[in-house]
């Protein structure tokens, strides 16, 4: 993986400061001696096909790669079966050359109900913070994007995004194995900065819209998406040990409570711009992802709470300018 042409285009731009530590942070995300099963991964990356693209669509619900000739049956499996070792596939969906990568979320759901609700995207900067395997970054890019960074500290995501690189060759998206806690302090340099999915993993919830804060330019947008609960803007969800079988989930706030904290960490202009419920249409097992989902973590006799009795996972999505 070549990351040389991100550095040249940060270069002359309110990005080039993140140069300083950038090579050095990307390497140690993606070292061998930590993630035992990278060289699996990137033997998977090596083993593709080389085809000749003949068209992309980043525009549509399922991000489309063709070639100018059809794979025959016998081709169309030998790639799957490629793919399929960078399993599991959590955020799509993908066609890849014929080939249908049905993720465990159908995350073109999410895009449709943020989509009118944000900024336009065209020629900004943008950065996705826990951005998975970057389906939202190409929407990103589909919608208009000048640059997008994608970070996210699981390799195994960027090996999926690499491989839809592999035969998208798209030089203005990107997936880093990174934290938001990589990004430089103060660095104010993107137009627009995406949270989804991530608030909810945060032991810091307030010190998370801090560090949002500091990436983005004055005036510019911030979209957070994240799990909440019912109730006035003093009501508070802590989970236990587990929430919907997910560990590592701190807090669950209102959608006012939600509002009020973004203010207070200075954000303008916040608005609750949707909040839905999760469905078995939207996050589901498939052949590419075959683990448990979400008909697994809830409750079999009441499908409004979840296995362990909270409320069942209902998302809300909030867009904000910073001050």
């Amino acid at each position: 993986m070549n990351f040389n042409r991100l550095f040249e285009l940060l270069q002359g731009t309110e990005l080039e400061p993140w140069l300083e530590t950038l090579d050095e942070q990307i390497q140690q995300g993606l070292c061998n001696d930590t993630f035992g099963k990278l060289p699996v991964w990137k033997a998977a990356l090596e083993a593709l096909p080389d085809i000749q693209t003949h068209a992309v669509d980043l525009t549509s619900a399922q991000i489309t790669v063709e070639a100018e000739s059809s794979l025959s049956e016998s081709e169309k499996t030998d790639l799957k079966v490629v793919l399929k070792r960078l399993m599991p596939w959590r955020k799509g969906p993908y066609l890849i050359h014929g080939v249908d990568i049905d993720t465990e979320w159908r995350s073109d759901i999410k895009w449709q109900r943020l989509s009118s609700a944000i900024k336009p995207l065209e020629g900004k900067t943008v950065l996705d913070v826990g951005c998975g395997n970057g389906y939202h970054a190409w929407r990103m890019r589909g919608s208009g994007a000048a640059l997008v960074i994608g970070i996210d500290p699981s390799p195994l995501f960027v090996m999926q995004f690499q491989a839809m690189q592999h035969f998208i060759k798209e030089e203005r998206v990107y997936v880093l194995p990174l934290g938001i806690e990589a990004m430089p302090d103060n660095l104010r340099a993107f137009d627009t900065v995406f949270s989804m999915g991530v608030f909810y993993h945060r032991k810091s919830p307030v010190d998370h819209l801090y560090q949002l804060r500091q990436c983005i330019k004055p005036g510019g947008e911030l979209v957070l998406e994240t799990l909440v609960i019912s109730g006035d803007e003093d009501q508070v969800l802590m989970p236990g040990d587990r929430y919907a079988q997910m560990r590592n989930v701190w807090f669950l706030p209102s959608s006012k409570a939600m509002i009020k904290w973004m203010q207070r960490c200075g954000f303008k202009n916040v608005k609750l711009v949707d909040e839905s419920f999760t469905g078995f249409d939207e996050q589901r097992s498939t052949e590419w992802m075959e683990f448990h989902s979400l008909k697994d973590f809830l409750d079999p006799q009441d499908i409004s709470k979840t296995i362990e009795g909270y409320p069942a996972p209902l998302r809300a999505i909030f867009t904000a300018e910073a001050p």
